[in-house]
Order: structure tokens, then C-alpha cells, then sequence
């Protein structure tokens, strides 16, 4: 299993190795140890299977506070997604900070997005398939999240806006410096 640190602290990049044959191929995704050794600690308590229909369809920038605040670990299973996380841990150094990686189902990467930081991504194909494990029970009164394309921010994101797929509540969400504080350091 290769781990990379990103340029926010404690979100990773990993990609699990993939046996293959001429049958197909095995990998392990998760592993308990192996990921509580990389510093990406669990418990995952709740397994999210999600399929985007269409190019462009953006899901985020969403998060969970309080005793139900959300890390995540997420992977593309068909397809492909720019997947980004947005440090929103006041007194961080890295406060409303971006970093993005592309998740296919071919480069089979995964990102830890831990707790306290925003996350969300991007469908690069038609069909898209992510399934992702997260640490926190959903709550809905807990729902938080943040406008995709906040200027503070600045999110490169690799579709123009005129072609981004919102949902409605997506559609609404305020910037980073209008919503009070989510999570501290």
C-alpha cells in the first residue's frame, strides 16, 4: 500500500496494490492495521455507494460537525472524480486551504478526508461509481457545507461552471468566511 501525505495535514492520498491475473485482479482496500499504521485511524461505522450520471455532476463542498463529524475514506470504483478537500479547522495553518486528487477506477487511488475538513468531488466520465467509508453516524441536523466555487478558496476545478450538475442544496451554500466556525484545532 503506498501513502502519500497532501499538502493539508492528515488528509492522505493511498493506492492499494492490485494483484492481477488473467482472470482479474485482488486488492485489499481496507485494512485495519495497515491503515491505523498510516495514521488513518477509523472506526468506520457506515459504508456510502454513489452513482453520478453525466460529466460534471459536483457533490460538495459538504461536511459534518459536532459528535458526528465525518473523516471519509473514499474511492472511485467506475470512472473518474477530481476529489478535493478544504481544511476548515480554525487555527489551523492550512485554514481554507484546497487540495485534489484524481480518483479513477483505473489509478484504484483512495483519499483519507479526516474530520474537520470539507470534502467534496467532481464526476470526469458519464458513469461514475464512488463508494466511500466514513467514522461518523449521518445526522442530518449536523449537515454543514460550503459554496463549490467560494473565491476564497479558489477550487481549480477541471470542469467549467457553466457545465457543473448542482444539486439544488448545493446550489445555496454559503462561503467559507460566512458560516461560523465548523471545527478547531
Amino acid at each position: 500500500m503506498k501513502v502519500e501525505p497532501l499538502a493539508i495535514a492528515d488528509v492522505r492520498l493511498i493506492t492499494p496494490p492490485r494483484f492481477q491475473d488473467p482472470r482479474g485482479f485482488f486488492s485489499e482496500t481496507w485494512n485495519q492495521g495497515r491503515f491505523a499504521e498510516a495514521g488513518i485511524p477509523g472506526p468506520f461505522i457506515q459504508d456510502n455507494h454513489v452513482i453520478s450520471r453525466g460529466a460534471g455532476v459536483l457533490r460538495g463542498l459538504h461536511c459534518q460537525v459536532g459528535p458526528n463529524a465525518q473523516g471519509k475514506l473514499v474511492r472511485c470504483v467506475r470512472g473518474a472524480i477530481f476529489d478535493v478537500a478544504v481544511d476548515a479547522r480554525q487555527g489551523s495553518p492550512t485554514f481554507g486551504r484546497w487540495v485534489g486528487a484524481t480518483l479513477s477506477a483505473e489509478n484504484w487511488t483512495q483519499i483519507w478526508v479526516p474530520a474537520g475538513v470539507l470534502h467534496g468531488y467532481c464526476t470526469l466520465t458519464e458513469e461514475t461509481e464512488v463508494i466511500y467509508k466514513v467514522t461518523g453516524a449521518y445526522d442530518k441536523a449536523a449537515e454543514r457545507g460550503v459554496i463549490w466555487n467560494d473565491p476564497d478558496i479558489g477550487i481549480e476545478w477541471p470542469v467549467a461552471a457553466a457545465d457543473v450538475i448542482l444539486s439544488d442544496k448545493d446550489k445555496v451554500l454559503p462561503r467559507l468566511r460566512d458560516c461560523p466556525p465548523l471545527f478547531y484545532v
